[in-house]
């Protein structure tokens, strides 16, 4: 009975977002702004469970910068950056190497080319802030296409429509499963990939602990190992909004670390290239997702968000990246 109801749920699933891919592109450009605007309005309002989420975040994170009045605000813009990320993805046939720039500004890709140039390879470290969906065509656009990290769905009838929009400029996606392996070997052929790097993992996976706005967090640490071994440069690039529904993407200077730098440190200097990002305009940034799941046992958990769980394999790993970096 469980397995049937699920068949069944996961079957009006694709159904739904096979309907949402063929009738969104179909949509004006300015119609999508808005639709964005209201769903993510109207998931806010409904969505108490992860609306819940994103203020304790927003409270652990940025409490003595904004008021509770506030919070609610950067939570509410967070629900409406998200769906508006999710439609674009859904409208992203309409888009070509032409008409992309329309929408978008890439800031610093003149400088991403020349940290390139001489490897012609590189690790693009992303994060879910602002529209990541659209980093994928507009890296390619840019005349820079890479094999992209992607996570497979629970429901496996959506990963070939998802993996169809985003591959829609060239990119190719590489799933979650056994992935780093395979991005290792592009690397090693000289090739150009990119991946999302806030993730939470389970700490008992490949992991660090770093420190995100004064809090310890666990990150997968694929990024930091994979510029290790293959020494590609490691370049921060993020989506910003822009007004009227447009984004600007902007390249960071690739992280550059000493010799022997440990995963943390490669972990840490990367997040700390996203961090200002975020406290300059918190509201792009992924607030319902669980950032923190774990905390320190020896932490107060007020400090922490209400989620936060205190784990003898956190305890492990943190004690394993204070250790690697006495």
């Amino acid at each position: 009975m469980t397995v049937s109801w699920k068949n069944f749920r996961y079957r009006v699933e694709w159904l739904a977002v096979k309907a949402a891919a063929a009738v969104i592109p179909l949509l004006p450009r300015t119609l999508c702004y808005w639709a964005g605007q209201f769903a993510g309005s109207l998931a806010f309002a409904l969505d108490r469970p992860n609306r819940r989420v994103a203020l304790s975040n927003l409270e652990a994170a940025l409490g003595d910068e904004f008021s509770p009045a506030q919070r609610a605000d950067i939570a509410r813009q967070s629900y409406q950056m998200f769906a508006r990320t999710l439609i674009d993805l859904f409208w992203t046939p309409r888009l070509t190497s032409k008409n992309f720039w329309r929408y978008v500004d890439f800031e610093n890709v003149d400088r991403l080319r020349a940290d390139t140039a001489s490897s012609g390879t590189f690790i693009l470290a992303g994060f879910h802030y602002g529209n990541f969906e659209w980093l994928n065509p507009g890296v390619a656009w840019a005349g820079l296409t890479c094999d992209i990290a992607t996570q497979e769905f629970k429901n496996p009838l959506l990963d070939k429509i998802f993996r169809e929009l985003r591959e829609h400029a060239g990119n190719t996606s590489v799933p979650r499963q056994g992935a780093i392996i395979r991005l290792y070997r592009i690397l090693r052929k000289k090739g150009r990939i990119a991946l999302l790097v806030d993730t939470t993992l389970a700490p008992q996976q490949p992991t660090v602990i770093i420190e995100s706005f004064g809090l310890k967090k666990v990150v997968p640490i694929a990024h930091a190992w994979l510029h290790e071994r293959t020494g590609a440069p490691l370049i921060p690039l993020i989506c910003e909004p822009l007004p009227g529904g447009r984004w600007r993407f902007v390249a960071h200077p690739k992280i550059e670390l000493p010799p022997g730098a440990t995963h943390q440190q490669i972990a840490q200097a990367c997040w700390d290239s996203f961090e200002p990002v975020v406290r300059r305009n918190p509201a792009p940034w992924l607030w319902m997702y669980k950032h923190w799941r774990y905390r320190p046992a020896t932490a107060d958990p007020s400090c922490y968000p209400f989620y936060a769980n205190v784990s003898p394999h956190f305890e492990k790993r943190l004690k394993e990246t204070e250790s690697a970096g006495a």
